[in-house]
């Protein structure tokens, strides 16, 4: 059950996202963001958690985990270091994240030289 439930939940997730593109007529990059800041949303009410103990990594490898990992980092180091805190918390728990997506873009900008 663990699989289909993971699968529900991301592919309801990709839905919106397709909802939001298609029919909604956002650009990509609008669409992006209104995901993030859904995640964050939902973590910043304490609702992300939950959904992630449900559904597995279909919560956490869509982009709205994004959000939820913005907000989770800086609420956690809010509570260790104050308003310091909610800045390096942010960077602390997604830095490996864009930095890995950094290395992979600059890889594959090498091997099949994009247009532009």
């Amino acid at each position: 059950m663990t699989f289909f439930w993971a699968f529900l939940v991301g592919g309801t997730i990709c839905l919106i996202g397709q909802f939001l593109l298609d029919v909604v007529k956002l650009t990509p990059a609008h669409t992006m963001s209104s995901l993030v800041v859904a995640g964050a949303v939902l973590d910043g009410l304490g609702l992300y958690d939950p959904l992630i103990e449900f559904a597995g990594a279909g919560a956490t490898v869509p982009i709205t985990s994004f959000g939820n990992a913005l907000v989770h980092g800086a609420l956690a180091e809010a509570e260790k270091h104050g308003l310091v805190g909610i800045i390096t918390g942010i960077f602390e728990v997604t830095s490996a994240g864009v930095s890995a997506a950094i290395v992979f873009g600059f890889f594959a900008a090498l091997v099949f030289r994009p247009k532009g």
